[in-house]
């Protein structure tokens, strides 16, 4: 809706552009549905509307900074109960091509990541919420700490005119051959963030990761003589 220009965003708040009256637009059927959604919820204070939500789906409880102050001992158990735990050190890999920005972040979540690697050479994005700037904010969000380390991305030029699997496996192969050669700093670098933070993950966009240079980068860092862990493609 901000998109197509019928809301303005702020860090607080969305405000409806225009005098359009949207709700007259709506058939009876959608307008009950919206009313009564009204008259269920819409006398609810801000606390008490959290911990209706809170109370029916702890998950989306897990970073809130208000949860222990609204819910009582018990209640906010069950909240910590619900955040995903993992105690084993796992290099993950991740695309946001395909999906929202909420699914991806949800990923992130739910594998306990501790630490969101770009390894894009350009950190830009058309896509909502996955340039630099707004993907590390959000991150930070979630007590996800965001690093760009752009030396073992690919060049936007070397990126023309991949249609087909061989033309992709054409360009990995210069990738390994040059990049990957001359990166073994930062490839040992994405190691130690593995090693002091248990799970790590490699993001890029392609969700195909046979047509992603994260998959030979996170196969470079396993040959490291201290790798022990795990890989797994998100």
């Amino acid at each position: 809706m901000v998109r197509h220009g019928q809301l303005s965003e702020d860090q607080m708040s969305f405000t409806k552009i225009g005098s359009v009256d949207y709700v007259k637009t709506l058939n009876e059927k959608d307008k009950k549905i919206l009313i009564d959604i009204k008259n269920t919820y819409g006398r609810l204070s801000t606390n008490a509307l959290m911990k209706l939500v809170y109370l029916n789906y702890q998950y989306y409880a897990i970073n809130s900074v208000k949860a222990k102050e609204i819910l009582n001992e018990e209640q906010y158990g069950k909240v910590l109960k619900a955040k995903p735990k993992n105690n084993n050190t796992i290099l993950y890999t991740i695309g946001y091509e395909g999906i929202s920005l909420e699914e991806y972040l949800n990923r992130l979540i739910k594998n306990d990541v501790k630490v969101l690697v770009d390894v894009r050479k350009n950190a830009l994005s058309m896509k909502f919420g996955f340039s630099k700037t707004q993907l590390k904010t959000f991150c930070a969000s979630l007590n996800i700490e965001y690093l760009h380390i752009p030396e073992v991305g690919i060049q936007s030029d070397q990126r023309q005119e991949l249609r087909t699997q061989t033309d992709y496996d054409n360009l990995f192969n210069i990738y390994k051959k040059q990049n990957l050669k001359n990166t073994t700093s930062q490839q040992q670098q994405i190691l130690n963030l593995l090693k002091k933070n248990k799970r790590i993950a490699l993001t890029c966009f392609e969700a195909n990761i046979c047509q992603c240079h994260r998959k030979h980068l996170a196969e470079a860092i396993e040959t490291l003589p201290e790798f022990n862990y795990v890989v797994e493609h998100i």
